[in-house]
């Protein structure tokens, strides 16, 4: 990352705007709103159009658990109350088995005290809400989309962003929120260790025969960890983390085929399933990042860390990023430098915690269940069961999972 103090101009006369975000999604456009109220001149660039809701009654196989915490956060953005509420589930329980059908582990909202554990929403749910509200005229942000940045010049007082039409943003800072292979990290020369999981998440949506009564269902077997997340009536969700041989195979199947391994998989506890939406794979790769600012860069969502979605944490651990860093903007006082390495300081510490929890939670499950060793298989459905007879270790695990 070159940082330079040369005054030259090296582009074309500038625009100039305090904050500049890269990346348009879930959670760069919902950092873009809470900076809405700041008195800061901010500028979103996506290089793709959102896309627009069907006008049928299709689902999108992609699908989020949104936690209380960030729903709070989203509500106070003034997301969340503009979804369509029979597009959203409550979760009020989540069931975890073991490979072996003895050990389970239960989590209840009604123990924990609260109306429920999570809320299922779809992905372009979600977004065409975010960008609804940030395409509202008393909405400030100014957005470059679509539209492709091509350049950055770091300088010590600002940076200089460079878009495919040649126009140039000068911003004093610029947040990266461009996703798990981001752009604007390589640019920073930003410290990246990466590792594929040598899986795929198999996604796609069912109609069931039996009510799925608003618990989210987890199996870690051997070959993976499937996950059925209800959906509004008697549909379910389902995110199978297979080794890559395996996910071929569940996509390849006929649709028959993938019902009856789907629920043989589940112990049959939903009884007949009906594919609603074809299957679809992602692949499945760890990201740990050593540094989630440089001077006049901050990072956040997928572009500061990717795990593994067994706990369904990504999109919730993002919103916690965009949360953390409008936060630590809006709280400033006196400092008039919203780019500021030690105001950006105060940023990375207070994140850093907890997605080093996160990361270390979910890649050591994935390492601890993905393995033939026998040894291993007892200890980890001894563990099942124990943490589930132990509620101050479940509510210790419920409190992140909820914020």
């Amino acid at each position: 990352m070159l940082i330079t103090t040369d005054t030259k101009r090296l582009y074309n006369p500038s625009m100039k705007f305090d904050v500049v975000i890269i990346g348009g999604g879930i959670v760069g456009a919902s950092l873009a709103l809470a900076l809405k109220d700041s008195g800061l001149k901010t500028a979103l660039i996506e290089s793709r159009l959102p896309s627009s809701l069907p006008d049928d009654n299709s689902w999108d196989s992609r699908i989020y658990a949104i936690s209380p915490g960030s729903i709070s956060f989203l509500e106070k953005l003034n997301v969340w109350p503009t979804i369509d509420r029979d597009r959203l589930t409550p979760v009020y329980e989540m069931a975890v088995f073991g490979d072996d059908s003895s050990a389970h582990l239960d989590f209840s909202a009604y123990d924990a005290g609260i109306p429920e554990l999570a809320c299922i929403v779809e992905n372009r749910q979600l977004q065409a809400a975010t960008w609804s509200a940030l395409k509202n005229k008393e909405t400030k942000v100014k957005i470059f989309c679509p539209m492709q940045c091509t350049s950055i010049e770091w300088n010590e007082s600002h940076a200089n962003v460079r878009l495919t039409d040649d126009k140039v943003l000068q911003a004093a800072l610029i947040i990266g929120a461009d996703g798990l292979n981001s752009w604007v990290r390589e640019q920073a020369e930003i410290e990246v260790s990466q590792r594929s999981y040598q899986q795929s998440g198999v996604v796609a949506n069912f109609s069931t025969a039996q009510s799925h009564q608003n618990i989210a269902r987890q199996w870690f077997r051997r070959d993976g960890v499937l996950a059925l997340l209800p959906l509004p009536n008697k549909l379910v969700s389902m995110v199978w983390s297979a080794n890559e041989g395996q996910a071929n195979a569940l996509l390849n199947l006929p649709e028959a085929g993938l019902c009856q391994q789907v629920d043989k998989a589940s112990h049959h506890v939903l009884g007949k399933l009906r594919l609603i939406t074809q299957p679809a794979a992602f692949p499945l790769s760890f990201v740990h990042v050593k540094n989630l600012i440089k001077p006049r860069l901050a990072i956040i969502g997928d572009a500061a860390h990717g795990i593994h979605p067994l706990a369904g944490q990504g999109v919730n651990l993002g919103l916690r990023d965009a949360c953390k860093l409008a936060t630590t903007i809006l709280e400033r006082g006196s400092q008039s430098d919203c780019g500021d390495y030690m105001l950006l300081r105060r940023y990375e510490r207070a994140r850093k915690e907890d997605i080093l929890a996160m990361e270390l939670t979910t890649d050591s499950l994935q390492k601890l269940f993905n393995n033939e060793n026998p040894t291993l298989a007892r200890l980890r459905n001894l563990g099942l069961g124990i943490t589930n007879q132990l509620p101050l270790i479940k509510k210790h695990l419920m409190r992140h999972a909820l914020s």
